[in-house]
């Protein structure tokens, strides 16, 4: 019988350390974390504590709200002031304002597909 996955707060851990260049090795070392325990997270085996994700946060300079998210810890909060700010500043022209809706919408959906 196959184990349950968890919320995919592994497999983001994964993807940041591999964008990170680090190997799974190096970010248990950094984190105090065993190698197989944090394989185990990686894959969806096991849940993480708050405390563990903290400090996997830290060692790749993500927020430690974003991993709390993803393990079903925190309830996802998006920032509407972004959008808001785009659409106000006098300073953009409006294509400026268009490319960087674009970017901003492609962070936020990236991460939601993720989820």
């Amino acid at each position: 019988m196959r184990t349950p996955q968890l919320p995919d707060v592994g497999s983001f851990i994964r993807e940041q350390r591999e964008r990170s260049a680090l190997s799974i090795r190096k970010l248990a070392e950094m984190t105090g974390v065993s190698n197989p325990y944090l394989s185990q997270i990686e894959r969806g085996i096991r849940r993480p504590s708050a405390k563990i994700l903290r400090s996997i946060a830290e060692a790749l300079a993500i927020r430690t709200e974003t991993l709390y998210e993803r393990a079903g810890l925190l309830d996802p909060v998006e920032a509407p002031g972004v959008r808001l700010a785009i659409a106000q500043d006098m300073t953009l022209t409006a294509s400026q304002k268009q490319a960087l809706m674009e970017i901003y919408k492609s962070f936020i959906t990236n991460d939601q597909e993720d989820s």
